[in-house]
C-alpha cells in the first residue's frame, strides 16, 4: 500500500472513530511496510492535513460544484489529501498530486475529484480568502476554530494570538532531558553524535537539549538511559516544583511519567517518589522509564487522583498536572483544537476536584504544584483563584527560576518564549 493511500484511509479512520492521530499512524506504519522516505512523506502529509483541515474545507468550498456538507465523507478526505499536496508540499509535482489523489478515488468519483483539484491548480493553487477579515479571517487562515480564536484574543492580545496561532502550524522541536545522574549534557551531545543525531544545548535549562537531526528512539544513548524526552515547558514545571534530596514527593497524574524522571533526578534519586495513574495499564510506561533510567527512589501506583486515599502519605511536594483541554500542544495533536468548545468547558470542575483532593497530602510548610498544558483561563488562573479562596491555608508562591519574566505565582509558558509547548503552571504553599 502507497503512502497516499495509507494517509487517505487513516483520514476517513480517525474521523469516523475519533481515534488519536499519533496512535492510528503508529499502528498503520506496523501493518504497512513503508521505507523511511515514505513514512516520513506519509506522516508531514497526515498531519498537516488534520492541522490545516478549516482552510482546506473553505477551499473546496470555494472550488466544489456541490454543497459541501452533502459531499460524501470519503470525496472530501481525497480532496483535502489533493488540496494539502498542491498547497503545502512543494517536493511533491502538480501532476503527482492531482493524478495520485484521482487514482484513489472510486470509480464515479473521479471525474469530480480531478475537475475541483484541476481548477484549483488553474487559478495559482492559493486560497482566496476574499472579504474575510478579523477572527474570521484568521480562523480560515491559521486553521482554527473561531471561538479559540476570539478566547485567545481576549485572554493574551492580538500580538500573543498570533504567536499563538503561528506556533500550532508546522512541525514541534524535540527536547530531551539529560539525565544528570548519568552524564551531563555536553557528554550527551557527543554520544548523540556518535550515532548521527545532532542536538544543540538549551540557553534556558542548561539540562535540556534541542534535538536538531536523526531520531532518538533506538540509539545507544538512549538505552543506555542517558535521556528522556520531555519538552522544555515541562522542565520547566519541574524546576518550579523544585524537589530536593531525601524528600517525600507526589506526581498525582504522572504517566508516561517525564515529570516524575525529571524530579527525581533533582532529587538525586534520593529520598521517595510516588508516581500515580489513573489508568494501571499507563503504569508500565513509568516502571520500564524508571529502570531504564536508574531511578530506584520512583514508586509507580494506581490511583484515582480525584478520590482522597489516607493510605498516601503526606509529601513535601505535590505536582498536580490535571487533564485538560491540551491548548498548549496543539501542534503535536492537531485534532484537539477541534474539539466542541462544551467538552473543554466541562473540565474546570474536575480539575479542581483533583486539586482539592491532591491538597490534603501537602505537608504544613510543602509546595503544591498545578499544571497544565493548555492555555486557557478558564482552566488555569481561573481554578488556581478560586482554590486559593476556599483555602485560606494554601498562599501563593512566587515563581523564581531564573528567566526573564520571573515573578508572581502563576506562569504562562508561551512557544514563541521557550520554543516548546504552551504550558501553565502554579507554586501554592501550605501554611504552617
Amino acid at each position: 500500500m502507497n503512502a497516499r493511500k495509507i494517509v487517505y484511509e487513516l483520514l476517513v479512520k480517525t474521523e469516523e472513530s475519533g481515534a488519536y492521530s499519533k496512535i492510528a499512524l503508529d499502528s498503520a506504519f506496523e501493518q504497512n511496510k513503508l521505507s523511511e522516505r515514505d513514512k516520513g512523506f506519509a506522516a508531514a502529509m497526515f498531519y498537516g492535513i488534520l492541522e490545516r483541515r478549516m482552510t482546506l474545507d473553505y477551499a473546496i468550498r470555494a472550488y466544489s460544484s456541490k454543497e459541501f456538507d452533502k459531499l460524501d465523507k470519503s470525496v472530501v478526505q481525497l480532496l483535502r489529501l489533493g488540496l494539502y499536496q498542491l498547497l503545502y508540499m512543494d517536493s511533491v509535482p502538480e501532476s503527482a498530486a492531482v493524478n495520485e489523489t484521482v487514482a484513489l478515488a472510486l470509480s464515479h468519483q473521479k471525474g469530480f475529484v480531478n475537475a475541483v483539484l484541476r481548477s484549483f491548480l488553474r487559478d495559482g493553487c492559493k486560497v482566496n480568502y476574499g472579504e474575510l477579515s478579523g477572527d474570521a479571517r484568521l480562523s480560515v487562515e491559521y486553521s482554527c476554530p473561531k471561538w479559540l480564536v476570539k478566547m485567545w484574543r481576549g485572554q493574551f492580545g492580538e500580538e500573543r494570538t498570533l504567536g499563538l496561532l503561528r506556533a500550532s502550524l508546522g512541525r514541534p522541536p524535540l527536547f530531551l532531558r539529560v539525565n544528570t545522574l548519568r552524564c551531563s549534557a555536553d557528554e550527551l551531545i557527543a554520544a548523540l553524535g556518535e550515532d548521527g543525531i545532532t542536538a544543540r544545548r538549551n540557553e534556558l535549562l542548561p539540562d535540556c537539549v534541542e534535538l536538531m537531526g536523526g531520531s532518538p528512539d533506538c540509539c545507544s544513548a538512549y538505552w543506555r538511559g542517558l535521556f528522556h524526552v520531555q519538552d522544555i515547558s515541562s522542565q520547566l514545571c519541574c524546576k518550579i516544583l523544585g524537589a530536593q534530596p531525601g524528600e517525600t514527593v507526589l506526581d498525582m497524574c504522572a504517566a508516561p511519567g517525564g515529570k516524575s524522571f525529571t524530579a527525581a533526578q533533582h532529587m538525586k534519586n534520593e529520598g521517595r517518589l510516588l508516581s500515580f495513574d489513573l489508568y494501571e495499564n499507563k503504569l508500565s510506561l513509568i516502571k520500564s522509564g524508571a529502570k531504564r533510567l536508574g531511578l530506584s527512589v520512583i514508586s509507580a501506583r494506581q490511583n484515582d487522583s480525584s478520590v482522597f486515599d489516607p493510605d498516601i502519605p503526606q509529601a513535601d511536594r505535590v505536582l498536580c498536572d490535571v487533564v485538560c483541554s491540551g491548548l498548549g500542544v496543539i501542534r503535536r495533536k492537531p485534532e484537539i483544537k477541534y474539539k466542541p468548545k462544551q467538552e473543554i468547558m466541562q473540565l474546570p470542575p474536575i480539575q479542581t476536584k483533583i486539586l482539592e483532593t491532591s491538597k490534603r497530602y501537602v505537608k504544613p510548610g510543602g509546595r503544591l504544584v498545578y499544571s497544565t498544558c493548555t492555555l486557557n483561563e478558564a482552566e488555569n488562573e481561573d481554578v488556581v483563584k478560586k482554590f486559593l479562596e476556599n483555602n485560606p491555608d494554601f498562599s501563593p508562591e512566587e515563581i523564581k527560576i531564573g528567566i526573564d519574566d520571573d515573578g508572581g505565582f502563576c506562569r504562562n509558558f508561551f512557544p514563541e518564549k521557550t520554543g516548546g509547548d504552551g504550558f501553565f503552571a502554579a507554586s501554592l504553599k501550605r501554611n504552617g
